[in-house]
């Protein structure tokens, strides 16, 4: 396949802005009410243990079918990045495992999703360094046999679960899933999305004084 190397704009200040609202109730369900229900991965993506986490993308397309361990990536990969890995949908080989993951904790990036499998979840789960998965498997890549590990682009267009996923774009992904928010909307959608938790914030103090479905729609137009 084509190997591409790209990098992207990085945006800390507006990072900083999105770790704060995550830290509502079911970050990703906000995420993806504010954009319409739009840019939410397939269900099938799934956190190996209980995490939550907000990046910016740095994406890689693998070759299906010829599996590399995406180690570049972790080169390239800066703090407050999340890898986003288009793996084909194999859920038979793993792309990540525990030592990548410690690698790439060391260099500040904050997780990976893949849109394929991972392995070592004990490890992982141990050094709080979460992956998304389609599934878990003990067969790693090739890799580690052929030594091969180039045969990858790192930083372009990609799809994973169903979404197109750019370079720099944000990602939000909690126990339910994950949500991508474009990186040229971002501004404006982390600013929904803290109105929309502010909301739920006031709706659920609202239930636990014992108003009514009809008070709360009459308040907040919704549940």
């Amino acid at each position: 396949m084509l190997k591409i190397f790209n990098d992207f704009e990085r945006r800390p200040g507006l990072l900083d802005r999105f770790d704060e609202v995550i830290k509502c109730y079911s970050a990703t369900a906000v995420f993806a009410d504010v954009q319409y229900r739009t840019g939410v991965m397939d269900s099938g993506i799934k956190p190996a243990f209980r995490a939550k986490v907000c990046g910016q993308a740095i994406t890689v397309q693998l070759s299906k079918g010829d599996l590399v361990d995406p180690l570049k990536a972790l080169e390239m990969g800066q703090s407050g990045d999340v890898i986003v890995v288009d793996a084909g949908g194999d859920r038979d080989t793993s792309v990540c495992g525990g030592l990548m993951g410690g690698l790439a904790r060391n260099r500040g990036i904050r997780a990976m999703i893949v849109d394929g499998a991972g392995r070592d979840t004990d490890e992982l789960e141990d050094i709080n360094w979460p992956i998304w998965t389609r599934a878990i498997t003990p067969r790693g890549t090739h890799t580690m046999f052929s030594q091969r590990k180039d045969e990858l682009s790192v930083n372009v267009p990609i799809a994973c679960g169903g979404v197109v996923v750019n370079p720099g774009d944000f990602v939000v992904a909690d126990l339910m899933g994950v949500v991508v928010i474009p990186l040229d909307r971002a501004g404006e959608i982390v600013e929904l999305a803290a109105e929309q938790a502010e909301r739920e914030a006031r709706t659920r103090e609202g239930v636990q004084q014992g108003k009514t479905v009809e008070d709360l729609l009459r308040e907040f137009g919704r549940i």
